[in-house]
């Protein structure tokens, strides 16, 4: 079994926390809040996991940045994420970032999240009910495919 942690970000409604509770209840990872906690040693991991809710079409800040301060050469990693629309591609950035250290890019898994945030706010939200128990366990499928 490949030794994982997933670094997070999930500050509004828990969307992306939730697809990581997913995984963990049925594997042993290490789960680290990138808010919490700014550094952390990764180079016992054999896979690092990023994951974030997206903010303005990119990840969290904390995330980005635990990714630069932290990630070591040559590791394989993943990205996750949650948003209002999967319409873009909301993982360039901390690829980019990634690739700087010669990571091994595993892939990405991304659905839709619940989302209040300005004019969505005043009607009640987009996304309700989202993430979904598929959207859940597309999560831990998605996983299972990077470890087997």
């Amino acid at each position: 079994m490949k030794k994982t942690v997933i670094i997070y970000a999930s500050t509004h409604h828990g969307n992306t926390r939730k697809l990581i509770e997913a995984i963990s209840e049925k594997y042993q990872i290490d789960i680290i809040d990138a808010i919490e906690q700014k550094f952390a040693n990764l180079s016992e991991y054999d896979l690092i996991g990023f994951a974030s809710g997206i903010d303005f079409g990119k990840f969290y800040d904390a995330v980005e940045q635990f990714l630069k301060d932290n990630l070591p050469e040559n590791k394989a990693v993943f990205f996750m994420y949650t948003c209002a629309r999967d319409d873009k591609d909301f993982t360039y950035t901390m690829r980019t970032e990634a690739l700087k250290r010669n990571a091994i890019l595993m892939g990405k898994y991304g659905c839709r999240g619940y989302n209040t945030y300005g004019v969505w706010k005043v009607i009640g939200g987009m996304n309700k009910h989202h993430p979904t128990k598929k959207e859940l366990d597309g999560a831990v499928k998605f996983y299972e495919a990077l470890i087997e």
